[in-house]
């Protein structure tokens, strides 16, 4: 049986590994088409630098993406647009998406179908309520109130799972048929297609970052922190930053109650945690890693760590003083490079992935307040 413990852990790998570059240009015009796209805000973030001891901090905010406080919505749109595309199309050229949602006519009743912790499933919902379908989002059962009703304010049916994130996944594969397209951001035997459009979603972030630091005169970062649930933002990280021409440091985060990707790396093979999963950072409360994530963020990774919910605690408040709203799971990624470059073992961490005080390092701050509640009780406004 896995043994859960509040301590920090670490993994770093001996052989990382570098990928084949993957550009996908219409994803990004894609992006461009829909209501309120702008590329979200990259900020310096000098207070998280100086704790850090780096020349330099980034974060991308995307505390408000497409009118959403999260960044899940790039890869369910995408994800949602290529499934029915595949399935009904090829569709005709379109502008609108009210062009595009007259192309489904002919199909309904659709219902697009998503297990939760949050943030996916509000995506998910969301993208149906533009293209005129139904949505069934499963969340489990430990979910809070305000998530919940934020996606049910989108119109959607919620349904709540006894048991964790990963018993919701399992329900919801249980729905599909002709009707009900599951729209998953994890993978399973059988089932890769979706997840993997859900992560080629989410290089519109990482297409905006490299115009953004160019406008800037600044360098490319020499490490990025990843938070990691199911796995699929870090294999996109890994994706874009471990080229041959790039060679970018990456390092995934998750939390100490909910480490599968670290257990599996400790292994060498997937590794399921049990839940229950209590962390705080409940984007992150995943027990089992994407398959389809899995061979990059095993190759890909230099280091992997897993952080009590102090960390991102302390991240959230840092961040703040650096003008960025950051919930639980969104300071994951900061609270991560706290612990690898600042904790208790920053002075082996910083030799093994050669950071110094003159690097730069990024961290995508995947949400705003998504839990206000907790939100207001660990930032203190005064």
């Amino acid at each position: 049986m896995t043994t859960q413990t509040d301590q920090p852990r670490f993994y770093f790998n001996p052989a990382v590994q570098t990928f084949a570059a993957a550009v996908e240009p219409e994803v990004l015009e894609f992006h461009r088409k829909l209501p309120g796209y702008l590329p979200t805000p990259l900020v310096r973030a000098p207070r998280l630098a100086e704790a850090l001891n780096v020349a330099e901090a980034w974060v991308k905010d995307e505390a408000s993406r497409l009118g959403l406080p999260a960044y899940k919505i790039l890869g369910a749109s995408w994800a949602t647009y290529r499934e029915l595309d595949t399935r009904f199309g090829p569709f005709r050229p379109w502008q609108s998406l009210a062009e595009l949602a007259a192309q489904l006519s002919p199909h309904r009743p659709l219902t697009l179908v998503a297990a939760t912790d949050g943030n996916h499933g509000r995506a998910v919902a969301r993208t149906a309520r533009w293209l005129g379908l139904a949505a069934h989002i499963l969340v489990p059962e430990d979910m809070v109130r305000a998530r919940i009703q934020a996606i049910e304010e989108e119109g959607a049916q919620v349904q709540i799972v006894r048991g964790s994130y990963d018993d919701a996944v399992e329900a919801s594969a249980r729905l599909a048929d002709a009707a009900h397209l599951v729209i998953s951001d994890t993978a399973w035997d059988g089932y890769t297609r979706v997840p993997g459009w859900v992560i080629a979603g989410y290089s519109t972030i990482f297409q905006e970052i490299d115009a953004q630091l160019a406008q800037q005169g600044a360098r490319p970062p020499h490490l990025v922190a990843a938070q990691m649930g199911v796995g699929s933002l870090a294999a996109a990280v890994v994706g874009h930053y471990r080229t041959p021409a790039r060679q970018t440091q990456v390092a995934g985060v998750e939390p100490t109650r909910a480490d599968c990707v670290l257990r599996s790396l400790e292994a060498g093979r997937p590794t399921e945690v049990p839940g229950p999963h209590t962390s705080m950072m409940a984007g992150l409360n995943c027990g089992n890693t994407s398959p389809l994530a899995w061979p990059l963020l095993q190759g890909g990774l230099s280091a992997s760590m897993a952080i009590p919910d102090e960390r991102a605690e302390q991240a959230m408040r840092l961040l703040a003083q650096d003008g960025v709203t950051s919930g639980e799971s969104g300071a994951a990624g900061a609270g991560g490079l706290l612990e690898l470059l600042a904790g208790s073992q920053a002075q082996a961490s910083r030799r093994t992935l050669g950071i110094t005080p003159q690097s730069t390092v990024l961290v995508i701050s995947t949400e705003g307040a998504t839990d206000p509640a907790a939100y207001a009780r660990i930032v203190p406004t005064s």
